[in-house]
């Protein structure tokens, strides 16, 4: 599978779908606990039908590699420019991206507008409040972190096995050997007018029972042109509720 690389961070990719003259449709996934599979193994596969769709691990989650620092948006937003620029022929894309990883895409597209060709956010936590809200579970000590996983994502730890020994041993590691979560408490939110620069189409995607639920109503007032959708379900939408998720990006990349 390629690789990119940003100074001396290697970033594991995975390809889906045909080759297509179009630029590709690019997924982030989401803080701590995700990895390329978020997409891979949900909705990028009613993408990947007619797109070439990339899902990526962030630095320090997956199989890319896990440096001690950089887990800003700045940071991380150069990161995906990285991906970009070994995926994309004008290095240009749609991307997609599901919480801290929507917050990632978000950022390129309001710091290189050229480069991003669509915008779709599935459960993007805008204020500062939101992204304490997902993340303040992780502060626990690390023999406690099993215990303090969101409910959403226990069932992987119910199952058991390798997959869910390698999920606690690369939380663990990332808590623990990063800033990531001192970084993420930096966060101060997106203001509004930051979210009215956004020029490309921008599609919005929020769970009915979300705590970021109230970001829904925000873009609507705020960006007017966006399309915002609620799902039935929490803030692990591509888990969740993968059909209907799959089904509106398909429908929104496929237009």
């Amino acid at each position: 599978m390629p690789r990119a690389l940003n100074g001396e961070v290697g970033l594991h990719l995975a390809l889906l779908g045909p080759e297509d003259a179009r630029p590709p449709v690019v997924m982030s996934h989401g803080l701590l606990v995700g990895n390329l599979a978020t997409w891979y193994l949900t909705c990028a596969p009613a993408v990947a039908r007619s797109r070439r769709v990339v899902t990526w691990d962030l630095r320090g989650h997956g199989m890319s590699d896990r440096p001690p620092t950089g887990y800003d948006l700045p940071t991380m937003a150069g990161d995906l420019s990285t991906v970009l620029d070994l995926v994309s022929p004008d290095g240009s894309a749609d991307l997609v991206g599901h919480s801290y990883g929507a917050l990632v895409a978000l950022r390129l597209a309001l710091s290189a507008p050229r480069r991003v060709r669509s915008l779709a956010l599935v459960e993007a936590p805008l204020s500062r409040a939101d992204v304490a809200a997902l993340t303040g579970w992780a502060s626990v000590p690390a023999d406690q972190l099993a215990a303090a996983l969101p409910a959403a994502l226990q069932a992987d730890l119910d199952r058991g096995g390798r997959r869910a020994r390698r999920l606690l041993q690369g939380l663990a590691a990332l808590v623990t050997g990063t800033s990531v979560l001192d970084d993420v408490a930096a966060f101060p939110g997106l203001s509004d007018e930051e979210l009215r620069r956004l020029s490309c189409p921008v599609l919005a995607i929020y769970g009915t029972r979300s705590a970021c639920r109230p970001e829904a109503d925000r873009l609507r007032r705020v960006l007017p042109t966006a399309t915002v959708v609620e799902v039935e379900g929490g803030h692990y939408l591509p888990l969740e509720a993968a059909a209907d998720v799959g089904s509106l990006l398909a429908g929104w990349l496929h237009a």
